[in-house]
């Protein structure tokens, strides 16, 4: 059993720690935070030590950091992480530009010591049976697709959103994740991208917390459309925003010589997928709720109406995942070679729509190996 110290104690926490209840191999012992009241009311409410950030990163009895800080702070952490000689598994993004997390992956190399990132909900019972219907060839050599995530903005429901409207912020570094490694999983690596941003307005209001009423300066775009081409030849289209009030899709749709296929929500684990074959048939709605990670286990409804009430949320199998792999000495499949890759595919999508040009990617990586039930069931109490 591998011991894990989390650093940073926001929102994010809370759904790591009910990891526990779902994987037999998450052992949270300590936590802390750059202010030390959160990682204490963290520590009372979980049981836990609460820890300086230097306490924790000395602390000889972790094996594992999880970094869940804001992205413009997961380099330093993870840095750190890995220079005292522990296991990292980071929230997305690995870092929020290519050349720092490049030197993640090369360092995490040098010391022999895994690290992992998020998101791991492509390892959920809709982005796997995804995969099982592509793999299958189901809807034939898939040529095109597009997707969407859009709302107005965290500072919906966020008393300090500053960071995701600053930059190192922003809808594609925010949600691009989700989107970008389901479409890896499913197409393989990407090659090059072209993109248009849109900053709509300087400043934004808070709309919750203390500061309800004051404003706040808006520093990078918050809506891009893009087109990202894959090296199978796909081109997928792509626009995430902070400046929709309300849409009727979120997901994703992938087009074939044989068919069309609907991929649920990459930003949760659930179904249904949808299927079509011909013009004008009737969409076959296949559930994933007899899948381990398919099953609803939620029901929190934010207000949009394009978000169903129930879902899946197994967040956290991605690092019980790496823990297993580092025990059995394999590669896990929430890696950094997937993630730097799916970082340069963000950076290389804001550089696109800042230079208005097509951007080539740097990087590539193997596409990830489908997950078995069986796999699964392994990891689960």
């Amino acid at each position: 059993m591998k011991n894990i110290g989390l650093i940073g104690c926001g929102n994010i926490a809370e759904t790591y720690f009910r990891s526990q209840d779902y994987f037999n191999n998450i052992n949270f012992v300590a936590c802390a935070d750059k202010f030390h009241e959160a990682a204490i009311k963290c520590a009372e409410q979980n049981k836990i030590t609460a820890l300086s950030v230097d306490e924790i990163l000395k602390d000889k009895d972790i094996d594992i950091i999880l970094n869940l800080t804001i992205p413009q702070a997961h380099f330093e952490v993870s840095k750190l992480a890995l220079e005292s000689g522990k296991h990292v598994y980071s929230e997305k993004p690995m870092s929020i530009t290519y050349d720092d997390a490049k030197y993640l992956l090369e360092l995490a190399s040098k010391n022999n010591l895994y690290f992992g990132n998020a998101p791991d909900t492509f390892l959920g019972g809709g982005g796997q049976l995804s995969r099982e219907l592509v793999d299958k060839d189901e809807i034939g050599k898939i040529l095109t697709g597009n997707f969407i995530f859009a709302f107005p903005g965290v500072h919906e429901f966020h008393p300090n959103p500053e960071s995701w409207f600053q930059v190192g912020g922003g809808p594609v570094i925010d949600m691009g994740p989700y989107f970008f490694t389901t479409l890896v999983n499913l197409l393989g690596p990407a090659k090059n991208v072209r993109a248009r941003g849109k900053l709509f307005s300087n400043q934004r209001e808070y709309l919750v917390g203390p500061k309800k009423g004051k404003f706040f300066d808006v520093e990078i775009p918050t809506s891009v459309m893009f087109d990202v081409e894959f090296v199978n030849e796909a081109i997928v289209q792509g626009f995430i925003s902070f400046d929709v009030q309300n849409h009727a899709r979120n997901h994703m749709e992938l087009y074939g010589t044989k068919g069309s296929l609907v991929v649920p929500d990459p930003n949760m684990f659930g179904g249904p997928v949808q299927l079509s074959h011909e013009l004008g048939s009737e969409w076959k709605d296949l559930s994933v709720e007899k899948k381990y990670l398919g099953k609803t286990n939620i029901i929190n409804h934010s207000g949009r109406s394009n978000e169903a009430p129930r879902q899946s949320n197994y967040r956290g199998f991605g690092l019980a995942e790496m823990i297993y792999s580092i025990e059995n000495n394999r590669k896990h499949r929430c890696n950094d070679q997937l993630a730097l890759h799916v970082l340069d595919l963000i950076e290389s999508t804001i550089l696109a729509a800042e230079s208005k040009k097509e951007i080539q990617l740097r990087s590539s990586c193997e596409q990830p190996k489908p997950i078995t039930e069986e796999e699964i069931k392994i990891l689960l109490k």
